[in-house]
């Protein structure tokens, strides 16, 4: 393998770290009202347990309100009963064809633990790249190792050299998208 394909192969893994950490994050509530809260709650719709945003249209009419409104009308009661069982703290309310959600303002209290949350997320995300970096340096050092490969000393160091850069960058992100997010979570 040569120190190019580690490095994409590095890259590619810690990219996938910092989007599922971004994923993650749409989904935690702050102040306002955002669709990647329920977008991914699972509604039993006809037997198989399908993502909301796949059956209803989701959108935020007021900045403390979300709107969803089901293309089929007859699954207005199981998408209530799925954001109620999802945990959310959320109470919906059915209005004939669409179910409006009103989101309370968070305590402080809530405030803290969701950033505490963040935080744990966050670091999750830091080990992921971290763990790309160490397998990533296994592999160069394997192909130094290997004399097949003709892999010089010189390449080995500059490979190192490269995925420490890599893991900068991408704790970096990491960093600056944990802040954010805080920031808008303790914005009252």
């Amino acid at each position: 393998m040569q120190i190019d394909e580690v490095l994409f192969g590095a890259e590619e893994a810690m990219e996938k770290a910092v989007e599922y950490l971004r994923s993650e994050m749409r989904g935690m509530r702050t102040g306002r009202a955002s669709t990647g809260l329920v977008e991914f709650v699972k509604v039993d719709y006809y037997g198989s347990m399908t993502d909301l945003r796949s059956i209803a249209h989701v959108s935020v009419p007021e900045p403390s309100q979300l709107l969803i409104k089901p293309f089929d009308a007859s699954t207005v009661q199981a998408i209530i009963k799925a954001i109620q069982s999802a945990g959310l703290g959320l109470n919906p309310v059915g209005e004939g064809k669409q179910i409006r959600l009103s989101l309370p303002s968070l305590s402080g209290d809530r405030r803290t633990q969701l950033v505490t949350s963040l935080k744990h997320k966050g670091e999750e995300a830091r080990v992921t790249i971290r763990n790309a970096r160490r397998d990533a340096n296994k592999h160069i050092e394997a192909a130094e190792k290997d004399k097949t490969q003709k892999v010089s000393e010189d390449d080995v160091k500059r490979g190192k050299e490269d995925v420490q850069e890599l893991l900068k960058k991408y704790e970096a992100k990491v960093d600056e998208m944990v802040a954010a997010k805080t920031k808008e979570i303790m914005e009252i």
